[in-house]
C-alpha cells in the first residue's frame, strides 16, 4: 500500500464528508523536518470553492481524519499547511500489504485484453566496420532497461536490433583487408592467429583504411585550401568547392568578427573544478569545436549557476551556429575531394561490386561480418543483453521505394525535375527533404520508411521506441511527421528516445582514429577498480571466496557500478564517466546499493541460522514503530508507482535514484535500531520482514536496470 495515495483518498472523503465537495487531484508533500506530521496538505487552493478561511479549512479537515480514518494518529495546522502524522498501525498495515502481494512492482502481461499494449524497442544498432564503444553501451543499458521498465509495467515488449552490416563504411575495412591482411606466410590474419576478438579485428583494418585515406587526402585538401587549385575536379565539382570556399571564408570572417565582441569576463572558461569544462576547453580546438565544446560543457555542469549558464547561452549563440555552418562547409569539401583518393574511389567499386552480388566479394563480406558478430555474440553475454530479434540492412536497404511511390500518389511527396523525390516539411520547421535520388536510389530516411513498416507487419506494436544518440534528433522528428502525413495507424505511438555523448577523462572518443574506447576494455577495467575498492572496503572478508568468485563478484560489482552511473542521468545529458567514482561503496553508485543489498542478506541468513522466522505478517504490537522504519516503508510503498512513472517517461533514472534514496534510508535504520540483537522478538520480526521486502524490492529495482546484486559482498 502506497501511504501517499491512500491518504490522499481519504483526504478526498473528508472533503466529501465535511463540504459535500468533491476534488479529483490531492497534492501531498512531505511535512517539513521543523513540523510533526509525515505530510502536509495546503488547503489554500480550497478556501475559493469552500468559501472558507484555510486554517478553518485545515483544522476540518484534520479532526474528520483524526476520527474516521486508521491511516491518521494526529495533524497540526500552520496557517494554511495541515501537517498530518500516520498511525504505527497504518505503516505495519502497509508493510503486510506489500509483503502480501506477489511480484510486487510488476503488471502482469495481458497481450490480448489490454489495448496498445505491444511496444517495440530498438537499441544497440551496431555497425559490423568496429566493436561495440562507451557510446553503444549507454545506448545498450537505456534500451535493455526500458524493456525491462516497459515489461514489468505489464507491456508485452519486443527487443530489436537493426545491425547496419553494409555499406561504403563495411567496404573501407573490407578493402584494408584485402591491402593490408596478409601474413608473412601468405596467409590472411583471423582471429585465431592474431589473438583478436573478430569485431577488434575488423574494427583494426577500418583505422587503417582511415589512415591511409587521410594520408591521400591530406594534399588535395593542401591544394584547395592553400593554393585555390582545383584543377583535379570536373568543372561541376569545381562550381561546387568555389561555392563553398566562398562560403567558408565569409563564415570564418564572420565567426572571427562576432569572437570579438563575446565578453568572456565572469564566465568561468578557467579555475572551473568540472573535469567535463576542463576537458573539453583543453581539447577544443584538437576536437574541432572549440565554442560548442564549452558552451557544451559549461552548461552539463551543476556546479555552475544557472544565471551564468543563460549568460553563456546568450554569449555562444551566434559563434555556436557559425561555427556549425563552417564545420558543414568542411565536411562538404572534404567529401567531394575524397572522391579523387584511389582509397575511396575502391572502396565506392568494392560496394558496387557487392551490390551486383560479385562472388568473391560477398564471400569477403560474409566471413568478415560473421566474425564481427562472434565478438559482439561475446560482448553482449558480458554486459547482459539479449534481442528478440535481429534485422540486417544488407537485408532491408532496398526497402522504401514503395513507400515513396505511396507518397507520391497520395500527394505527399513532390518531384522535381531531376527525378528526385522530396517531402515538403516547412510548416513544422523541418526544411525540405530528399526521400529518393534522382537516379532511383535510396537515400537513408527511405531504408527507414521500408523498415518501419516492415516491423510494424511483423509485430502490430502499437508504440516503437528508436534509442539513438541526439546527432539523429532531426532525423527521427522528419520520418515520424513523414509516417503521419502517410496516415501509417502506428505513427502516433513513434517515439524518439534521444541521449547524449558520454565523455571520460582522457577525451571524446574517436573510432575511425582508433582513440575509442572499446565496451570490451571498458568493462574489464571498471572490474578491475571495482576488485581494488572491493578488497579495500571488504577488510578480509573475501578470504572464504574462491578465485571464479572473486572474479565473478568483481565483474557483477564493476558492470553494475558501469550501467548504475550511465542509468542514473537523463538520458539526453551529455555525461563524463569515471570509473573510480563509479565504484565508491559510500557514494551515489551501484556498488552502494549491491553493498546494501548484500549486507541485508547476510542479515536474513544469520537470522535463518538462528531459527528466527522472517514470513508471516508483522504484528502491531511492533509498534511504536521508529522513524527509520515509518520512512523505509514510506518508500517501499511508492515502488509501483516509480515503476509507472518510469515506463511512462521511458526513464530508467527515476528507478536508479529510487534504488538509491531506498538503500539510504535503509543503512539509516540499519545504524539507528537493532535487529538481530532486538529484545522484543514482536519487533525483530517486523524488522526482519521489513529487511527482507527491502533487499526484494532492491533486487527487483536493480533488476530493471539489468543490473545483478550479490548474496554476499
Amino acid at each position: 500500500m502506497d501511504l501517499q495515495v491512500a491518504l490522499s483518498t481519504a483526504i478526498q472523503q473528508a472533503i466529501q464528508a465535511v463540504y459535500d465537495t468533491t476534488v479529483d487531484d490531492i497534492s501531498l508533500q512531505p511535512t517539513k523536518k521543523e513540523f510533526e506530521g509525515t505530510y502536509t496538505f495546503v488547503t489554500f487552493g480550497l478556501t475559493k470553492a469552500l468559501r472558507k478561511p484555510p486554517v478553518a479549512i485545515g483544522q476540518a479537515l484534520g479532526e474528520w481524519l483524526q476520527q474516521h480514518s486508521p491511516l491518521v494518529s494526529g495533524f497540526n495546522v500552520v496557517q494554511g499547511f495541515l501537517n498530518i502524522s500516520l498511525s504505527d498501525a497504518a505503516y505495519i498495515q502497509s508493510l503486510n500489504g506489500i509483503a502480501a502481494t506477489p511480484n510486487f512492482g510488476t503488471t502482469p502481461v495481458h497481450t490480448e485484453a489490454v489495448p496498445g499494449n505491444r511496444v517495440l524497442v530498438e537499441f544497440s544498432s551496431p555497425n559490423t566496420n568496429k566493436p561495440l564503444h562507451l557510446g553503444h553501451l549507454r545506448n545498450n543499458f537505456l534500451g535493455d532497461s526500458v524493456s525491462r521498465i516497459l515489461a514489468a509495467n505489464g507491456y508485452d515488449v519486443t527487443k530489436a536490433c537493426l545491425v547496419n552490416d553494409r555499406g561504403i563504411h563495411i567496404c573501407k575495412s573490407m578493402l584494408a583487408y584485402q591491402q593490408f591482411g596478409q601474413q608473412p606466410d601468405g596467409t590472411f590474419e583471423t582471429p585465431e592467429s592474431s589473438g583478436l576478438k573478430g569485431d577488434k579485428l575488423i574494427g583494426k583494418y577500418y583505422v587503417l583504411f582511415d589512415k591511409e585515406l587521410k594520408k591521400q587526402l591530406k594534399p588535395i585538401l593542401e591544394a584547395i585550401y592553400e593554393q585555390g587549385d582545383l584543377s583535379l575536379f570536373d568543372e561541376a565539382q569545381q562550381v561546387q568547392l568555389q561555392t563553398q570556399l566562398s562560403a567558408l571564408r565569409k563564415a570564418e570572417h564572420e565567426q572571427q568578427e562576432e569572437a570579438k565582441e563575446v565578453e568572456l569576463t565572469g564566465l568561468p572558461l578557467q579555475g572551473t573544478p568540472s573535469e567535463l569544462v576542463q576537458q573539453a576547453i583543453t581539447n577544443a580546438f584538437h576536437h574541432g569545436g572549440k565554442w560548442r565544446s564549452i558552451s557544451k560543457a559549461l552548461e552539463d555542469d551543476r556546479l555552475i549557476d544557472e544565471k551564468v549558464k543563460k549568460d553563456i547561452r546568450q554569449a555562444f549563440k551566434g559563434l555556436i551556429l557559425r561555427e556549425e555552418k563552417i564545420d558543414g562547409l568542411k565536411d562538404d569539401i572534404k567529401d567531394i575531394a575524397q572522391t579523387k583518393t584511389t582509397a575511396m574511389q575502391e572502396a565506392q567499386a568494392m560496394l558496387r561490386k557487392w551490390e551486383q552480388g560479385d562472388a568473391e566479394t560477398v564471400a569477403l563480406w560474409s566471413q568478415m561480418n560473421a566474425w564481427v558478430y562472434a565478438g559482439f555474440a561475446e560482448t553482449y553475454k558480458q554486459i547482459g543483453v539479449s534481442f528478440d530479434k535481429t534485422y540486417y540492412e544488407s537485408d532491408t536497404y532496398l526497402l522504401g521505394k514503395d513507400v515513396v511511390e505511396e507518397g507520391l500518389a497520395k500527394g505527399v511527396f513532390y518531384q522535381k525535375d531531376d527525378k528526385s523525390v522530396w517531402i515538403d516539411l516547412t510548416d513544422e520547421g523541418l526544411d525540405q527533404k530528399l526521400v529518393l535520388r534522382g537516379d532511383g536510389t535510396s537515400v537513408y530516411i527511405t531504408q527507414d520508411l521500408g523498415t518501419t513498416d516492415l516491423k510494424f507487419n511483423d509485430f502490430h506494436s502499437n508504440r516503437s521506441i528508436w534509442v539513438v544518440g541526439n546527432e539523429q534528433d532531426y532525423h527521427f522528428k522528419v520520418l515520424f511527421a513523414i509516417m503521419k502525413r502517410l496516415g501509417r495507424p502506428y505513427a502516433d505511438g513513434c517515439y524518439h528516445l534521444s541521449y547524449g555523448m558520454v565523455d571520460l577523462p582522457s577525451g571524446k572518443m574517436k573510432s575511425r582514429e582508433g582513440t575509442v574506447v572499446d565496451a570490451d576494455d571498458l568493462v574489464a577495467e571498471v572490474a578491475q577498480v571495482a576488485a581494488a575498492a572491493a578488497d579495500q572496503a571488504a577488510k578480509g572478508k573475501l578470504d572464504e571466496f574462491s578465485e571464479a568468485e572473486k572474479q565473478d563478484l568483481f565483474h557483477m560489482i564493476g558492470l553494475g557500478a558501469l550501467k548504475y552511473y550511465l542509468l542514473k542521468v537523463d538520458p539526453q545529458k551529455r555525461m563524463l564517466f569515471n570509473p573510480e567514482e563509479s565504484v565508491d561503496v559510500h557514494g551515489h553508485t551501484g556498488p552502494f546499493i549491491q553493498y546494501t543489498h548484500a549486507r541485508i542478506r547476510s542479515v536474513l541468513r544469520k537470522a535463518e541460522e538462528a531459527g528466527l522466522a522472517i514470513s508471516g505478517a508483522a504484528d502491531e504490537a511492533a509498534a511504536p514503530l521508529h522513524e527509520t522504519e515509518q520512512d523505509v516503508i514510506v518508500l517501499l510503498g511508492q515502488y509501483q508507482l516509480r515503476v509507472r512513472e518510469a515506463g511512462t517517461n521511458y526513464a530508467p533514472s527515476y528507478i536508479a535514484q529510487y534504488a538509491y534514496d531506498l538503500a539510504k534510508a535503509y543503512n539509516r535504520l540499519f545504524a539507528e535500531v537493532s535487529i538481530l540483537s532486538e529484545p522484543d522478538p514482536v519487533k525483530t520480526h517486523f524488522r526482519l520482514l521489513l529487511s527482507a521486502k527491502v533487499a526484494e524490492t532492491i533486487r527487483h529495482g536493480m533488476g530493471l536496470l539489468g543490473i545483478d546484486v550479490p548474496e554476499k559482498m
